[in-house]
């Protein structure tokens, strides 16, 4: 009976318990007066109720910044946090980097002792920041990804993806009997083209320090180990960037587009070069409109001969004529 009559009152003690808690959070959220809803006055640090004007709560903690910014440029410079965390940086972004220039906060030259203190403390930040092979290996495999994805003009995006594919390809050690440059090199040709900007290997290889033979076979390699799914480049795909190098319309941008659905319904695409399907449908466009362009203009802004956009240019004519007839 003694157990029995324990337990009871210890259900009895965590039900008031619960009531009490319920009422608590029902005060907290509704006025004690009119049972009207509260709301939180942040600028003046009270809970009000919106019905009858109470004022249930009063000096809450502002957990908000102690200065006032009046746009949004002024609020980014008194920000005291820092940049996001990137890919593109080998330890994400999260070390102290120390300026080469020996100055101070005011721009005053330091003296003798502080620079020398300075190009110490320069010494062993550097040390710290890359503290194993992988890192250093990291750090100038991802200066490289950024280096040729500047020279070629790829966006933010396609950086962050190549910097996570060589990351990966770090991990499962498919580095070994390979060059840091070459496998960088095919990272950021995959990725550009999983991101629909993809860019020529001609175009890569002119930025990287590797042959282009070296290039395609790594790149062949760094697809096949980490199963990255990486369509067929799209002709249409490189018809902006080429219409805007040689300051065409858009209607002759338009056009080649229209060539170049045209020969994918004839299959003339089939086993041919993207880009010079490209070029000879930008070329044929500006002709149909009758803008001037030449081939070897064409063939200086695409990177390919001349030649071949000959070659092309008849097929995607011939292409649209029989589409035409039928």
């Amino acid at each position: 009976m003694t157990n029995a009559s324990q337990t009871t009152r210890v259900r009895r003690s965590e039900q008031e318990t619960t009531e009490q808690e319920d009422e608590s959070t029902h005060d907290r959220v509704s006025c004690p007066e009119c049972s009207g809803q509260l709301v939180a006055d942040d600028e003046h640090g009270e809970t009000v109720c919106a019905d009858c004007g109470l004022v249930v709560a009063e000096d809450s903690v502002d957990r908000g910044p102690e200065w006032r910014a009046f746009d949004a440029s002024e609020k980014n410079e008194k920000s005291r946090v820092g940049a996001p965390t990137t890919n593109t940086m080998h330890d994400k972004g999260l070390s102290t980097n120390i300026d080469w220039r020996n100055k101070d906060a005011y721009g005053n030259s330091l003296g003798s002792r502080q620079r020398e203190k300075m190009q110490r403390l320069r010494k062993w930040n550097e040390r710290f920041r890359t503290r194993d092979s992988k890192e250093r290996n990291l750090k100038q495999a991802l200066g490289e990804i950024d280096r040729m994805a500047s020279a070629v003009g790829l966006p933010t995006n396609v950086r962050e993806t190549a910097s996570v594919i060589y990351r990966r390809a770090l991990e499962e050690d498919l580095l070994p009997g390979r060059s840091i440059e070459g496998v960088s090199t095919a990272c950021v040709y995959a990725a550009a083209r999983q991101a629909g900007v993809p860019r020529s290997l001609d175009e890569i290889a002119d930025v990287s320090r590797v042959e282009k033979n070296e290039i395609a076979r790594t790149y062949r390699y760094v697809v096949r180990e980490l199963g990255l799914e990486v369509q067929p480049a799209d002709p249409e795909s490189y018809v902006p960037r080429f219409a805007s190098g040689l300051d065409l319309s858009d209607e002759s941008e338009h056009r080649a587009r229209s060539l170049l659905k045209n020969a994918k319904e004839k299959g003339v695409h089939s086993g041919k070069s993207p880009v010079g399907l490209a070029a000879a449908a930008v070329y044929a466009a500006a002709l149909l409109t009758n803008e001037k362009t030449t081939q070897a203009a064409v063939s200086e802004v695409a990177d390919i001969s001349e030649v071949t956009i000959r070659n092309r240019y008849h097929e995607l004519l011939e292409a649209e004529d029989s589409i035409g007839l039928a």
